[in-house]
């Protein structure tokens, strides 16, 4: 798109339309690896700096911020069992094919119907039935993998690390498909195991699959100061501390208040530093702080703007260090 928009070729800074893009796409993903995570902060600080010395917002509005966590996707699909084992299958025979490991059989045609079968019985609410293709996937994917254990021993060893690596997440999905809560983490896509489930309550999407991700902004001028990856979907409380800090570096300034949702409750001796201002206070506060509280509302549809207009609503990145990257770049 920037090859065929005017507008945003003048605001890069050139002098001529240009017919093609500036750079190959594959030089963008070595440039943030070469940067890694501390370097788009820098970028996020430097845009916060602009914004002070063009007196867009003042250094005191900086004092006084909002926090609040989303969720942002991965792009995955949505994680069916059947989909998930026929895509354990079908990984464990082209790894297997690329080790040299020759299999008796690759069970390719059968998976796809069971995994179609298994779809078409889900559709129709037929839970029972559909247990029976589900347990001849695990089946499949258990013979391959015993079929892999017994010929990796004449392999090199940094391929049997490879392929003993994957026959792991194959068995953690094999053992996940088979009890109804499985205890632990659970595995959620092939590509992307670090992938959660997170549930926000929305009625429209009651399950969400990416992480957690914490965004401070200012309460007037709406100044996104940080944006911070969480792993492992914590408390919304214990994460306060980390965004605070974040912020506060990235702006150069100090945080004296900071207004919340009730998902932060209980955590001020924590941050003795700060204000922590939310709506089970609304006693102690005043008049004016009762005001600023209604304002907090605003960060709400700044989460909206980071998903519809900064790709916040996918995140293509990979592994936590990519997850922990796209936050921040959605927030510049």
């Amino acid at each position: 798109r920037w090859s065929e928009t005017p507008t945003w070729q003048y605001f890069s800074g050139m002098d001529y339309f240009e017919h093609r893009a500036p750079c190959d796409p594959s030089l963008i993903g070595k440039f943030r690896k070469l940067i890694g995570e501390e370097g788009v902060e820098e970028l996020l600080a430097k845009t916060i700096a602009v914004a002070v010395n063009l007196k867009l917002i003042s250094k005191k509005a900086l004092e006084t911020v909002v926090v609040d966590t989303t969720v942002q996707p991965k792009a995955v699909a949505h994680p069916t069992d059947s989909r998930l084992l026929e895509v354990c299958r079908a990984k464990l025979v082209g790894l297997a094919k690329a080790a040299g490991i020759i299999l008796k059989q690759t069970f390719a045609k059968e998976g796809k119907t069971l995994t179609r079968q298994a779809s078409g019985y889900a559709h129709a609410k037929q839970f029972r039935r559909m247990r029976k293709p589900l347990r001849r996937q695990r089946t499949i994917v258990e013979k391959l993998m015993r079929g892999m254990q017994t010929k990796m021993g004449t392999l090199a060893q940094s391929i049997k690390d490879m392929l003993q690596a994957n026959l792991t997440k194959a068995q953690q999905l094999v053992s996940q498909t088979k009890q109804r809560k499985a205890k632990g983490p659970k595995l959620y896509s092939w590509h992307a195991p670090e992938t959660e489930c997170l549930a926000k309550g929305k009625a429209r999407t009651p399950y969400e699959f990416g992480v957690k991700v914490g965004i401070t902004s200012t309460i007037k001028g709406n100044l996104i100061l940080g944006a911070r990856s969480f792993p492992h979907n914590p408390y919304d409380g214990h994460t306060l501390n980390e965004q605070l800090e974040q912020a506060q570096i990235l702006s150069d300034s100090t945080i004296r208040n900071v207004y919340v949702d009730l998902g932060y409750r209980g955590v001020d001796a924590d941050n003795p530093t700060v204000s922590i201002k939310h709506r089970g206070k609304s006693k102690r506060l005043t008049e004016q702080e009762r005001c600023l509280l209604k304002r907090r509302l605003a960060i709400e549809p700044i989460i909206g703007h980071l998903k519809a207009d900064h790709r916040m609503n996918r995140c293509h990145l990979k592994g936590q260090t990519g997850d922990a990257m796209h936050a921040v770049l959605c927030g510049l």
